[in-house]
């Protein structure tokens, strides 16, 4: 094993909080104080509330390479060249960069190999998000799949660059696929109803994920907030899990034990990603992610070494209030865990 293998093991544990990508607002200055205020494992931000070219699949006309984006009323789709969504995109991320680099100079944290955290569109929801020229989703065309895929790894390895480049911290990176579970069902919707679009097998989704990951080279996560796929995590080990956690059924307890006992880290998403209805403690939160250990009999000791706490998904609908309090208890929660899960 090399120190970079060592380095990469030891980067991404658990105890700790994070936040899964988007924020309220506007103001990219703002909103990385917020999440670099409260997180020691922060993200690069994403706020959507900015337009096109600002939101999870609009990012990627910034990352993707060589394949062009546009956007329009429809959404967006792939283009034959550049065009403004992917000027805006880059003009957005660039701005971004620009806010998180300031806050770290600042605080002293530039070249002292922080953890820090970027999110992705994974090449599924992607393909199912995005349209080909011809008004078709991407997914339709097994080909064009295989682009995507192929130009996510090359454009993430060139972000990554860029965030070793301005902050010299230990990049994480999470791949955002909330579409995954509808790319294996095939229920994605198509053009019309006459023009299906094929499920993608499991073990396809798998081999490509898992191929995307080793490409990159850094410690991975998986998000999804919607339902949880074991089918595909049980065939995807090494690899971190973004899940929400708020509703458990057996069946979600066994593929929790096994991702844990297996050694693979948990983000847990059990922080409303909305105003509460009621006041949420990060003591309530922690506790109950040791109650959910002991239901499936792990040792305690899992939530300091595999276990994350973050939101249950992005926070970009959430009150600013909200947004900052929500990571305030993920912070806390994480801290808590990671000291001494036995007394809870």
């Amino acid at each position: 094993m090399t120190r970079d293998d060592v380095a990469a093991d030891a980067l991404i544990t658990g105890g700790t909080g994070t936040g899964v990508g988007s924020m309220p607002g506007t103001d990219p200055r703002e909103a990385a104080a917020v999440v670099n205020g409260e997180l020691d494992l922060a993200h690069l931000v994403e706020l959507p509330a900015r337009g096109i070219g600002a939101d999870m699949v609009g990012r990627m006309a910034a990352i993707l390479i060589d394949l062009p984006m546009d956007a329009d009323t429809w959404g967006y789709r792939l283009a034959a060249r550049g065009s403004g969504a992917a000027r805006s995109a880059r003009d957005f991320l660039r701005v971004d960069f620009d806010a998180v680099e300031e806050l770290w100079d600042t605080a002293g944290f530039v070249g002292t190999a922080r953890p820090f955290k970027i999110q992705v569109a994974g090449p599924f929801t992607l393909s199912a998000s995005v349209e080909l020229p011809t008004g078709h989703k991407v997914l339709r065309d097994r080909g064009a799949v295989r682009d995507v895929v192929a130009s996510t790894a090359e454009g993430i390895g060139e972000l990554v660059a860029e965030v070793t480049r301005r902050l010299g911290a230990e990049v994480i990176v999470q791949i955002d696929e909330p579409m995954i579970g509808q790319v294996i069902d095939g229920t994605v919707p198509p053009l019309t109803r006459f023009d299906t679009i094929p499920a993608v097998p499991v073990v396809e989704v798998a081999d490509a994920l898992r191929g995307l990951v080793e490409q990159v080279g850094r410690p991975a996560l998986v998000h999804s907030c919607a339902p949880v796929r074991w089918d595909l995590i049980q065939r995807m080990r090494g690899v971190g899990w973004s899940l929400d956690l708020t509703t458990t059924t057996t069946e979600d307890l066994d593929g929790l034990g096994n991702l844990l006992d297996r050694g693979d880290l948990l983000v847990a998403g059990v922080v409303p990603a909305v105003t509460a209805e009621r006041r949420v403690r990060a003591e309530s939160v922690a506790q109950r992610l040791a109650g959910l250990t002991d239901r499936i009999g792990l040792d305690r000791k899992v939530l300091a070494q595999s276990v994350i706490v973050s939101p249950t998904c992005g926070l970009a609908g959430a009150d600013p209030g909200w947004a900052k309090a929500a990571l305030a208890i993920c912070a806390a929660a994480g801290e808590l865990l990671g000291t001494d899960p036995d007394a809870l």
